[in-house]
């Protein structure tokens, strides 16, 4: 026993020299800490550096303001599943399952911005190039759905129901997706013919794969305008934040591929592509949650659903009642005076006899 904890003893002592060893020949090859940028310790690696370096600070604001918006995002979401049972037997009914959707693209669409943050590798950089278009296909193909059911809830109060919608907006989102992976594929061959790395697409390559999703932001935009004329004041208000929402992405699209095709090229920063598609995708997702999820938990709370809130089509419903009634009593009238003509004549024809 004796000979047995002395072994154990030496070999633990062995392993101990062997660690202080190798940490002594590594030491040497480390880097000098000047070669980290200030605000990030030595432990970190160079592709987290845009997270902390206090000397490039879009990095850490963008940070901030994406963990922020994370923060939001998943106490909408609670809110929102906290609501949920209170608008089961309404006519809200039918999208609860879609602005759940909605959310949890929301939600992608802040976690991807990370990825634009830190430094591109294959992988990296492949997440990137499917994520961004199929996350922005995801909401954008909720608002559609929910903009065709609101053109029938205006007109009279009754829509398609809740499956039939989410199938619509799972059906375009797909659209994208297989889309994105098709492009992959191709450019993934022709990257090993090249022998490239998935990091050197062009801006130009980017964008077109993109054109499914501007498709998908203008239909947001057109197709629930109708519902600003219909009878019910209550989606109306859900069609105005559908069409502020769409239209306030269209603007950042607009902005950030100029920006992404010719801007950076003209001002010779070519380094500012990662920033310009990670402050899109920030913006654009801070643009759903104050337009569109905000406004649609607010709904959520509101009441008188089933019935009409517009107080104008009110009287303007009443006053056609109305009319329709007196001109029923007055073909009503004119039978009983059509039906007292021959008993007149009768009476007549009496008093002659």
């Amino acid at each position: 026993m004796t000979h047995t904890h002395y072994l154990l003893v030496f070999c633990l002592v062995s392993c101990i020299k062997e660690g202080f060893a190798q940490n002594s020949t590594l030491t040497p090859n480390l880097p000098n800490s000047s070669a980290w940028p200030a605000g990030c310790g030595q432990d970190v690696k160079s592709i987290y550096f845009a997270l902390c370096d206090l000397t490039a600070a879009w990095g850490i604001v963008l940070e901030a303001v994406t963990s922020l918006g994370i923060l939001c995002t998943i106490v909408l979401g609670f809110i929102f599943v906290a609501l949920a049972p209170s608008v089961s037997q309404d006519a809200r009914k039918g999208t609860l399952a879609l602005n759940f959707l909605f959310i949890f693209g929301v939600l992608g669409l802040f976690s991807l911005v990370f990825a634009f943050i830190i430094a591109p590798s294959p992988t990296i950089c492949i997440v990137r190039r499917f994520l961004f278009g199929v996350l922005f296909a995801q909401c954008f193909a909720c608002l559609v759905a929910h903009s065709v059911r609101l053109n029938y809830l205006a007109l009279q109060n009754r829509g398609p129901g809740g499956c039939m919608v989410f199938l619509l907006a799972i059906g375009l989102f797909l659209v994208e997706a297989v889309i994105n992976v098709e492009w992959l594929l191709i450019t993934d061959v022709r990257q090993t013919l090249r022998h490239t790395e998935p990091c050197n697409i062009t801006n130009q390559d980017f964008v077109t794969a993109l054109v499914y999703v501007m498709f998908l932001i203008v239909a947001s935009l057109v197709i629930p305008c109708p519902v600003l004329c219909g009878h019910y004041l209550q989606w109306k208000r859900h069609g105005r934040h559908i069409v502020l929402t769409a239209f306030f992405s269209l603007l950042i699209w607009v902005a950030w591929i100029v920006m992404y095709l010719y801007g950076n090229e003209k001002l010779n920063h070519s380094s500012w592509d990662d920033p310009v598609l990670a402050i899109a995708l920030a913006s654009n997702a801070w643009v759903f949650v104050m337009f569109y999820i905000i406004p649609q938990l607010m709904e959520m709370t509101r009441s008188g659903y089933k019935y009409e809130d517009d107080t104008l089509n009110i009287m303007k419903r009443h006053s056609d009642a109305t009319q329709s009634i007196v001109m029923e009593n007055r073909a009503f009238s004119m039978d009983n005076l059509d039906a007292a003509e021959p008993v007149n004549s009768w009476h007549e024809q009496g008093k002659f006899t």
